[in-house]
């Protein structure tokens, strides 16, 4: 497909920027664009004076503007060689989607997040090396210098979770107009993002809380009327606190909490199989998990164990809570969970949008995404997890034939969740076996971990759709909602990689 021209109307005075986000599983570039500043003010003047400029997908056609490789980039380690072959099809991409004469002024980044985090020093060196090398000189793509950074500056590197957060929050305020002039009264959203292996916050303390901080980053972002506005943010993670690492800490637990009561069969005696009850499993769901152990193990609580659910999931929640580890000493007080700093957060003022895993332990199975309540998740939570698990398999079936493209968990006057078997046709396995369990360490982490207030309402919801909870909350007085867990606004996806392209456009805005 020959790259856009300059004849079309779309493209007069279009600005575009590149992100490859380089994941631990597959790279991913993304095509972005925005009218040149000077324009968007010379045409818009005073009704855009307070926007900032408008980043969009940067491709006419929409389904264009991403294009995606794996594995991740870290597994060139040992082959920094391969890593031409493997980036050259996304470069391709970027090049016959964005015209010629515009390639010279458009910035491409490739950024590395957490498989590449892993590397030692060395192979880190080596990858990123071969990459700079092949982007610069395959291209006419926008590249910093040498420098200090890498070898080709800002443009190719490993950001760190922290960044990665920020990015997340400037993406968030972004799409739902938490900016604003440096003199409107209004509040930023914070930004929760959880995966695998960590969880991750970004907020703006109150003002009162900024002053007595000193490790917020500051955030500065340029109108299009070009007044400067500036955030101080503050960004935290917890390493081994996503879903997977925590579930791993969960299984160690719940194997030595079994080895201390378990009785010692006589020699020669063969044991009966072992089976260990977990309420955080769907009723009757046997698994068969190797332990990960941090601290003294003996062989036997080495070995694989068979876990068998029994689906409740009030008790699930209180043998998670432990996994926080809120005993931990705080350092640099006040701390939330595992003796990490984080400065005091008013819920009453701050709200928060959840991504990720929050959004997808919220929506794929009980169709709670959006506004949060914990009372209908909790509901939603309990009537999944006491389900016996052939009754789920039978559901899963059923839905695949059907082909349902989501949940709607919707609630009756009684309080029966029902709806629940209209699940996405993408669901997978894996995602049902491990729903009971990541549905009780998101309300841990938001509740326990967090310390988000419980708004319970005694008479309940009648319904779980978001427009409809958000309604409720107003006339609740409650406001927005403290917490909302969102994957996309509009057709545009949040992500660490729109807010990085975001920064970028506000810098092309003249003072």
């Amino acid at each position: 497909m020959p790259p856009p021209t300059a004849a079309d109307s779309w493209l007069t005075a279009r600005r575009f920027g590149i992100v490859i986000d380089a994941g631990s599983s597959g790279s991913r570039l993304q095509i972005y664009s925005w009218r040149d500043p000077r324009v968007a003010r010379d045409e818009g003047g005073q009704k855009v004076a307070y926007n900032l400029p408008k980043v969009e997908k940067g491709t006419q056609d929409a389904d264009e503007w991403v294009s995606k490789v794996e594995p991740g980039l870290s597994s060139f380690a040992e082959n920094p060689d391969g890593v031409a072959s493997y980036l050259r099809p996304l470069l391709e991409h970027a090049r016959s989607h964005i015209p010629p004469s515009l390639h010279s002024e458009t910035p491409l980044f490739l950024l590395a997040t957490a498989g590449m985090r892993l590397l030692s020093p060395e192979h880190q060196a080596s990858v990123l090396q071969s990459t700079c090398q092949f982007l610069k000189f395959h291209s006419e793509f926008r590249i910093d210098d040498p420098s200090v950074v890498g070898p080709c500056g800002s443009s190719v590197r490993i950001i760190t979770g922290e960044e990665e957060g920020l990015f997340g929050w400037i993406a968030v305020n972004y799409l739902m107009d938490g900016f604003g002039r440096s003199d409107d009264d209004r509040t930023t959203y914070g930004f929760l993002d959880m995966g695998g292996a960590s969880t991750q916050i970004a907020f703006e303390p109150s003002p009162e809380e900024r002053e007595k901080a000193g490790n917020l980053i500051d955030v500065r972002l340029r109108l299009l009327g070009g007044e400067e506005i500036r955030h101080s943010v503050f960004v935290t993670t917890w390493l081994g606190y996503g879903t997977n690492q925590a579930r791993e800490r969960y299984v160690a637990q719940a194997i030595d909490a079994y080895e201390m009561t378990r009785p010692t069969p006589s020699h020669g005696e063969p044991s009966d199989v072992e089976l260990i009850e977990d309420p955080c499993l769907p009723k009757d769901l046997t698994l068969t998990e190797q332990p990960i152990h941090v601290g003294p193990s003996t062989s036997h609580t080495r070995k694989p164990h068979t876990l068998v659910g029994t689906g409740s999931f009030s008790q699930c929640l209180s043998e998670v809570t432990p996994l926080l580890n809120k005993t931990v000493p705080c350092p640099d007080s006040p701390c939330l969970f595992n003796g990490v700093h984080v400065p005091p957060i008013d819920f009453s003022v701050s709200h928060f949008i959840g991504v990720s895993e929050y959004w997808y332990s919220s929506e794929h199975i009980f169709g709670l995404g959006g506004a949060y309540d914990f009372v209908q998740y909790e509901r939603a939570a309990q009537e999944y997890c006491g389900k016996p698990w052939s009754e789920v398999l039978r559901m899963h079936e059923e839905s695949k034939e059907k082909g349902h493209l989501g949940g709607d968990g919707e609630v009756q006057e009684k309080g029966e969740v029902v709806g629940l078997d209209k699940w996405g046709d993408k669901v997978e396995i894996s995602r049902l076996e491990m729903q009971c369990f990541k549905a009780a360490w998101i309300v841990n982490v938001l509740h326990d971990g967090l310390g988000m207030p419980r708004i319970v309402d005694p008479g309940g919801n009648h319904s779980t759709h978001g427009d409809d909870l958000k309604k409720q909350a107003e006339q609740k007085g409650l406001g927005r909602p403290t917490f909302q867990s969102m994957d996309t606004v509009g057709d545009i996806a949040i992500s660490w990689t729109l807010g990085k392209m975001v920064l970028e456009a506000s810098r092309e805005v003249p003072p």
